[in-house]
């Protein structure tokens, strides 16, 4: 499956671009009852993010494509299948290469989608692909 389902990528679910730590990636978002948030990515050109962290754990599930989770000085390379988990509190950067699609499960509220409050509007890729 080259793409997410046309339902997973409802305009309601769309992930503000203020509200992402890399440029150019396509994002959905759902929020689960417990305050938690599963966010959904695609990747259309190679891209590294901004170095963040979050007060929550992170979990991230490489659907299609390859990434590299940078933790300091620690690099995860993750293809498709493949899974980590990030601490909270952990400084992080991913670089993603062009057609990526990666899963996040956010142990809190990580993301805004367009037009909600929080959501004003306003890389490279390892080894080739």
């Amino acid at each position: 499956m080259p793409d997410f389902p046309d339902f997973v990528k409802n305009p309601a679910n769309r992930i503000a671009s203020t509200s992402q730590y890399t440029q150019d990636v396509e994002g959905y978002v759902f929020d689960g009852a417990d305050g938690s948030q599963v966010a959904l990515w695609t990747a259309h050109v190679d891209r590294i993010s901004q170095e963040h962290a979050h007060d929550f754990d992170e979990y991230v599930l490489v659907i299609e494509g390859r990434c590299v989770v940078i933790l300091g000085e620690r690099r995860i390379e993750l293809r498709a299948g493949q899974e980590t988990v990030i601490p909270k509190g952990t400084r992080q950067r991913m670089e993603v290469c062009a057609g990526t699609r990666t899963m996040h499960v956010f142990a809190g509220r990580r993301a805004h989608k367009i037009g909600m409050p929080g959501a004003a509007e306003g890389g490279s890729c390892v080894n080739g692909q």
